[in-house]
């Protein structure tokens, strides 16, 4: 499964531009007014503008599955990752055969930049704003997980993720390309004792050569 587009708000647009295209150094898209649209790999991040919003999101990057420490290299002089444990900034996924690093953009949002050591995606050049592959995990926050996740399965044919104990707490949509992090209310996004809250979001995915467009 593959997350084409995400659409989230900030409330300050030209904030969020400025730190996307120079600290980040993703490539601007389109801009206007009120939005802002920026490529990510293979993927599309859409900011709407929203000056009463007050909340954040948690989305994922996939980054090659060899360069997490370089990655980590290239971010210490322009962005602070977040300390796991014992000065340690590297989260490791067991079950998922992935590890990945965390910080927050200017917005506050939780952004991750993911290896997933079971795709094919190993790459020889220097790490930069171009080995971002592309967007792999939105945030959903909502009362049921478990059965908002059977719902979309059974409308649009997608999976749960074979990876993950999914639950009534937390599930998963998809497969390492992309997924769908489904969780409930003031779950607080992990590593962070930040809760989950529930924000408009819109996706347009494809699955098995179906393009899917999701308000949730």
């Amino acid at each position: 499964m593959k997350l084409e587009q995400i659409q989230i708000q900030t409330n300050n647009i030209q904030k969020t531009t400025a730190y996307y295209k120079d600290v980040l150094e993703l490539t601007i898209l389109e801009k206007s007014s009120n939005s802002v649209t920026i490529k990510a790999g293979n993927s599309i991040l859409e900011f709407v503008e929203n000056p009463q919003f007050n909340s954040i999101y948690h989305f994922a990057f996939n980054i090659p599955e060899n360069k997490l420490d370089e990655a980590i290299k290239w971010c210490k002089s322009k962005i602070d990752l977040i300390v796991i444990e014992d000065q340690n900034v590297i989260a490791n996924f067991e079950n998922w055969n992935a590890n990945a690093v965390y910080f927050y953009d200017n917005n506050g949002n939780l952004l991750e930049f993911i290896a997933r050591h079971d795709l094919n995606n190993s790459q020889t050049e220097e790490f930069s704003s171009k080995s971002i592959l592309n967007i792999s995990e939105i945030g959903i926050v909502n009362e049921n997980p478990l059965a908002l996740g059977n719902q979309l399965i059974e409308k649009y044919g997608l999976n749960f993720f074979s990876k993950n104990d999914n639950s009534e707490f937390f599930s998963a949509i998809g497969d390492d390309e992309g997924l769908l992090i489904l969780v409930k209310p003031n779950r607080s996004w992990y590593p962070t004792q930040t809760p989950s809250e529930s924000n408009e979001t819109a996706i347009k995915l494809e699955n098995k050569g179906t393009t899917i467009d999701l308000k949730l």
